[in-house]
């Protein structure tokens, strides 16, 4: 379990968005094992596809990380431009996979969709290891109000 602590360590969001599309992935292998012909075909085309979603996940968390390094306006623009460098190279891989018909796209896409359901998910897997590391969230606190300068309300004027 060196990888788990290791993703504990880096970022816990990172490690329960791995957790979620993992789920994804097998709940889409038990699935497709019931109602699939070809299983070979659909597995392999399953696992690039979370496989692509691990990739893609890396990739938004150091895109992010980056990104605040920039002003309010940089941020933006590299967050954007991450986000276009992802779905050109998923379009991409997508076109190659229907033209070379060696997996099937329709499954990497719903592999892909992991991304999607992992965030649904994610109240899910963060509670579930809250229980496994024995950790709380913290209680949110007001935050104390500012003290303007005026003891008038300016819309009472």
């Amino acid at each position: 379990m060196q990888i788990i602590e290791t993703l504990k360590k880096k970022n816990r969001t990172l490690l329960e968005m791995f957790t979620g599309i993992l789920f994804w992935g097998i709940v889409c292998q038990l699935v497709g094992m019931i109602f699939v012909q070809d299983r070979i075909y659909y597995a392999v085309s399953l696992w690039f596809g979370i496989l692509l979603a691990l990739i893609s996940t890396i990739h938004m968390y150091r895109s992010f990380d980056r990104a605040l390094d920039y002003g309010e306006a940089g941020a933006g623009k590299r967050i954007f431009g991450g986000y276009m460098i992802r779905y050109v190279s998923f379009a991409v891989i997508l076109f190659i996979t229907m033209v070379t018909e060696v997996m099937n796209p329709l499954v990497v896409f719903l592999a892909y969709m992991g991304l999607k359901v992992t965030a649904l998910i994610q109240p899910i897997t963060h509670k579930l290891y809250n229980k496994m590391f024995h950790e709380t969230d913290p209680i949110p606190e007001p935050l104390p109000e500012e003290v303007s300068g005026e003891d008038e309300n300016p819309c009472e004027k």
